[in-house]
C-alpha cells in the first residue's frame, strides 16, 4: 500500500484500493486540493464529498449469534469521525475505493431512507424487534446536520411505536431528544454513547472528527435527565493506549448517569490491519510493537480474531484481566445492575399505499 501522507483532522495515512474482490489494484487521485504545491512538507488538507445512494430496502437482516439485534438500518456509508480502527472500512473495497482515507472523505447518504422504511414497516407479517442504528457508520456524523436522515428515520418508528437502539460518538444525538424522549417513556428507546478515552489527545488521534469526550459525556447527562436509558460504550479499548483509562471512564460514565457499560477490545478485520499498524507507526512509534503484540496475544496469535464468541470479547490472560476490571469497576459504581427490555408490543404498521389512497 502507499502511504498518502497524514492530513489535518483524518485518521488514515493510507489510501490505497483494496484487491481483495479482484478489483484491480489502484490508487485514488484524490480531488483537486491534492494537486495544490504542499506546504513545509504537510499533504494538504482532504474535502469531503457526499455522493447520493438509492437503495432498495433499507433494513439490513443480521444473523450474528454474537451481536444482540438481528436488524440495523445505516443511513450512511463510509464516516467523517475517521475512526483508524472502525470495522466498517473494508466496506468502502466493495465501491473500490480505499477504506482508508476514501472512507473518510467519500461518504454516501441515502434520503430515500425513511420512504424505504415506511414502506418495509407495511409489509403483511411484519413483526417489530428493536432496530439498530449506528452499528456500521455513525448516524450522527458531521453530515447528519445538513441531511437530517437519521432524523427522518427515527420520525417513521415514532410514528409507528417501533423500537430503536441507538450507537453513537457524538453529543449530536441530544438534537433528536423532542423524539427519543417520548418514545423512551413508552420504553421504545435507548441511546449508547461511545467513548474511547478521555485524554483529548488521544482522543483527537484515535478519533479526529468525533466531538471531544467531555461533550459525549454532558449528551450522556442531558439524554440521562430527559428519561432517555443511555450506556457508554468503551469500545474499543486499545492496549498501551487507552486501557489504562477503563476505571476512570466507567466512573466518569456513572457520573454521568448512564445505565451501565460495555467495552470490545480493538478489532482489525481485513483492511483494518495495515490501515491501524501505518497509524501506530505515525503517531505511537514508541510502542507500535507492544500495541500489536498484546493485540496478538487477545487474537489467538493473529491481528483478527473473525470467530463468533471469541470476536467482541478477546482470548487469553489480557483479556481476562480486562474483564476482571470491568466487573469490578462496573460493580463499584452500581452499573450493569439491570437489563434493559424495549417493548415490541406497542408497534403499529403504518399505512400501505390503499391507506394513505383513502386516508
Amino acid at each position: 500500500m502507499a502511504m498518502a501522507g497524514t492530513r489535518p483532522t483524518r485518521g488514515a495515512t493510507l489510501n490505497a484500493v483494496s484487491s481483495r474482490f479482484a478489483l484491480p489494484a489502484t490508487e485514488p487521485d484524490g480531488d483537486w486540493l491534492d494537486a495544490r504545491e504542499q506546504i513545509d512538507g504537510a499533504a494538504p488538507p482532504l474535502r469531503t464529498s457526499v455522493t447520493v445512494e438509492t437503495p432498495r430496502t433499507i433494513i439490513n437482516r443480521v444473523g450474528s449469534p454474537d451481536i444482540p439485534f438481528d436488524r440495523s438500518i445505516n443511513p450512511y456509508r463510509g464516516c467523517e469521525h475517521g475512526c483508524i480502527y472502525c470495522f466498517a472500512r473494508p466496506t468502502h473495497a466493495f465501491l473500490d475505493l480505499s477504506p482508508g482515507l476514501d472512507f473518510e472523505s467519500k461518504l454516501f447518504a441515502k434520503p430515500g431512507a425513511a420512504a424505504l422504511l415506511r414502506t418495509e414497516l407495511a409489509k403483511p407479517g411484519y413483526a417489530a424487534r428493536p432496530m439498530a442504528l449506528g452499528t456500521n457508520t455513525d448516524p450522527y456524523q458531521p453530515i447528519e446536520a445538513e441531511w437530517r436522515i437519521t432524523r427522518q428515520v427515527l420520525e417513521v418508528l415514532s410514528a409507528c411505536d417501533h423500537p430503536v437502539t441507538i450507537t453513537t460518538k457524538s453529543d449530536r444525538v441530544v438534537r433528536d431528544l423532542d423524539i427519543l424522549a417520548p418514545m423512551a417513556a413508552k420504553g421504545l428507546a435507548v441511546v449508547c454513547l461511545s467513548v474511547t478515552s478521555l485524554d483529548p489527545k488521544i482522543a483527537m488521534t484515535v478519533e479526529p472528527r468525533a466531538p471531544a469526550p467531555e461533550r459525549r459525556l454532558t449528551a450522556v447527562r442531558r439524554l440521562a435527565d430527559a428519561g432517555v436509558p443511555v450506556y457508554v460504550s468503551i469500545a474499543p479499548i486499545i492496549p498501551a493506549i487507552t486501557d489504562h483509562e477503563l476505571e476512570h471512564l466507567i466512573e466518569r460514565a456513572a457520573e454521568a448517569g448512564a445505565r451501565g457499560c460495555f467495552f470490545i477490545p480493538v478489532r482489525l478485520p481485513w483492511e483494518v490491519a495495515p490501515l491501524f499498524r501505518a497509524w501506530l507507526d505515525e503517531h505511537f512509534p514508541d510502542r507500535a510493537g507492544k500495541v500489536m503484540s498484546i493485540i496478538q496475544s487477545l487474537r489467538g496469535g493473529r491481528d483478527n480474531d473473525p470467530d463468533f464468541g471469541t470476536r467482541m470479547r478477546g482470548q487469553g490472560p489480557w483479556a481476562d484481566l480486562l474483564r476482571t476490571r470491568f466487573q469490578r469497576a462496573c460493580r463499584k459504581h452500581g452499573l450493569n445492575s439491570e437489563r434493559l427490555q424495549l417493548r415490541n408490543d406497542l408497534f403499529r404498521a403504518p399505512p400501505g399505499p390503499q391507506g394513505e389512497l383513502f386516508a
